[in-house]
């Protein structure tokens, strides 16, 4: 019997996830076309699998169907950056809202609680204390996800976090008082988050959690304006020049 790691599915999600970290690296630049033929010669797989993994990338967003055949790596505006990000905390804000709503336990606010205490940043800052801290408060907001108990929902958040920039650990490690500052603020909102919750004020977690999200605004914008740093961001070679959404095609 075939083993696991053979499947087709597992090689489909292996596929995606390097073809992803491969556009959002900017090795396939904005705007290049992609083909089943092309892909299979370089990557040395059937096409079957690079046609399955290119059609879940262009349902994240990341790709965008010719018409006439292919894929082509899509652009965006940094209107569909801002946009991404005001749509996850709206989402965010109902996941929170639904928690406090649908909390039935003391005991389900555990872990997040755990993890609140976690996702502080240490100073001095240093790179490998920065990866924990983003991995921390992946970590965190997953969790707040799951609280809502709503798989549909769960599912949306999941797929608006894959646009670039779009997700609750999108920050950028750029000049450390900045970063020291956001990241304190972005730790008491994730303790009012959490008190809200437990305290069962829905409307107050919603409100909180909508403006939590704007802190990746606020750091992306700053990260964009400086050279250094927006050279460093994942995903930033998809991003075009202008501020305003290309026509459709």
């Amino acid at each position: 019997m075939a083993s696991a790691a053979c499947t087709p599915d597992t090689q489909t999600e292996r596929l995606v996830l390097a073809l992803r970290e491969r556009i959002l690296q900017g090795q396939f630049p904005s705007g290049e076309r992609l083909t089943e033929l092309g892909l299979s010669s370089l990557l040395q797989v059937s096409r079957t699998p690079i046609r399955l993994a290119l059609e879940r990338l262009a349902n994240e967003g990341l790709l965008d169907v010719i018409p006439t055949g292919g894929f082509r790596v899509h652009s965006f505006s940094l209107v569909d950056v801002w946009d991404a990000i005001e749509i996850r905390g709206v989402l965010e804000g109902t996941a929170v809202r639904f928690a406090a709503e649908r909390l039935e336990t003391a005991e389900e606010l555990a872990r997040v609680k755990r993890l609140v205490s976690k996702a502080t940043l240490d100073i001095p800052i240093t790179v490998e204390g920065f990866a924990r801290y983003l991995e921390v408060n992946k970590t965190f907001h997953r969790e707040l996800w799951c609280l809502a108990k709503s798989p549909p929902l769960f599912r949306e958040l999941e797929h608006i976090c894959k646009i670039p920039f779009a997700a609750p650990d999108a920050l950028v490690f750029t000049i450390a008082d900045r970063e020291q500052s956001t990241a304190f603020v972005a730790a008491e909102q994730h303790r009012a988050i959490v008190d809200a919750i437990e305290n069962r004020e829905g409307t107050r977690a919603e409100a909180l959690a909508r403006e939590h999200s704007r802190i990746s605004r606020r750091n992306l914008e700053f990260a964009f304006r400086s050279k250094d740093s927006s050279d460093l961001l994942p995903g930033a070679a998809l991003i075009s020049n202008g501020l305003t959404n290309k026509e459709p095609t």
